[in-house]
């Protein structure tokens, strides 16, 4: 199978376009048109992973966290990110970057440390701004159905666990055809009525190319009516960090062992106990500062992410227990997730979980 197919195919679960416009994730080197002999899924595409990669044969490294984030100016190997990447350039090796896309994802990452918690009712803690639009188009009725359904293909109408959604209005459209048209119906000169319905579809502002191509090609107009608007509505099914119930509520020292356990870590840096049993809990895999607002207004009574700076634990003011596991243990189930899906979604080649080590912080007991 091709690169440029595998990728297409991961990315029919999890799309690239609803990463950070600060991330650099997708295709980070190689060659769409090589063939794939097999994968291996880490969390950072170090030497050492890219190494494994050549061990196992495998010439797709499907990674979290971006190799290269910022410009290379050049590539001599005078550091750890142009030593991964020339070995990976130099092994014929192609590096795949997921990270703030799986952020981003229902399924993704802070999914996983919920269902790790055991947290149900389980919600996106900031949906995403600015990231549904509306189309509306006028199609003639006998042509309702053909255009819904490629709309529909495309990716519109798809509404949190729902998709095909879309509501359809009957109506007489008009219209005069003029000199240099060539109407599907009706002639020049001549206004035409004509039995319309007004189909209206929601849909992610990053899928607009193709569901307006999609639209187009399925209308039988020359010149297609339609109206698209940004709506203010957030996506509550797509965005950064979640929050869910415990099963049971638990004081805080008990919940902060349960943590311990779940996560196998060997300390815990908190905010100071408030003497609240814990129910809600938030979470935001990596560096989650900017979670913690959002996690006090939604009632959390407990809030788990990485990398806060001292002036970061006075945020909860007193209501939420804040509590910072390390940004690589916060984020350490993302491989099995990525190792899962993969695995589902390729039958044809092996899919490998990368065994090596790749957080750099220790901890000296």
């Amino acid at each position: 199978m091709k690169l440029k197919t595998v990728i297409s195919k991961i990315e029919e679960e999890i799309s690239i376009k609803q990463a950070e416009d600060f991330d650099n994730v997708g295709l980070l080197c190689g060659v769409p048109d090589r063939d794939v002999s097999g994968i291996l899924v880490c969390h950072d595409a170090l030497e050492n992973v890219v190494e494994e990669a050549v061990q196992k044969n495998c010439n797709l490294i499907v990674c979290f966290h971006p190799i290269i984030f910022s410009g290379l100016k050049s590539l001599t190997g005078k550091n750890y990110v142009e030593r991964a990447v020339l070995k990976a350039i130099e092994n014929k090796i192609a590096i795949y970057a997921i990270h703030t896309a799986f952020d981003n994802d229902f399924f993704g990452v802070n999914y996983g440390i919920c269902r790790q918690l055991g947290l149900k009712n389980m919600r996106i803690l900031q949906p995403k701004e600015n990231n549904l639009k509306q189309l509306t188009v006028f199609v003639p009725k006998e042509y309702s159905e053909k255009v819904k359904e490629a709309m529909f293909s495309a990716g519109a109408g798809s509404i949190g666990f729902y998709d095909e959604c879309s509501f359809t209005v009957n109506g007489n459209g008009t219209f005069r055809p003029v000199e240099g048209s060539s109407p599907f119906s009706g002639q020049q000169g001549i206004r035409e009525n004509a039995d319309e319905d007004m189909i209206s579809v929601i849909f992610e502002s990053f899928k607009q190319g193709q569901i307006v191509g999609a639209m187009k090609a399925a209308h039988p107009y020359e010149e297609v009516a339609h109206q698209i608007y940004s709506l203010d509505n957030k996506n509550h099914h797509a965005g950064l960090g979640m929050y869910g119930e415990l099963e049971e509520e638990m004081e805080e020292t008990d919940f902060l062992k349960h943590v311990k356990e779940i996560f196998g870590l060997h300390v815990i840096k908190h905010s100071p106990f408030n003497h609240k049993k814990i129910k809600r809990v938030g979470v935001l895999g990596g560096s989650g500062a900017g979670g913690i607002r959002a996690a006090v207004s939604q009632k959390c009574d407990a809030y788990l992410t990485g990398d806060l700076k001292y002036h970061d634990y006075f945020l909860a003011e007193s209501k939420m227990l804040i509590c910072d596991i390390g940004h690589y243990e916060s984020e350490q189930f993302v491989t099995q997730q990525l190792f899962e899906i993969l695995s589902q979604k390729f039958s044809t080649f092996a899919i490998s979980k990368s065994i090596e080590k790749t957080n750099p912080v220790n901890y000296f007991i």
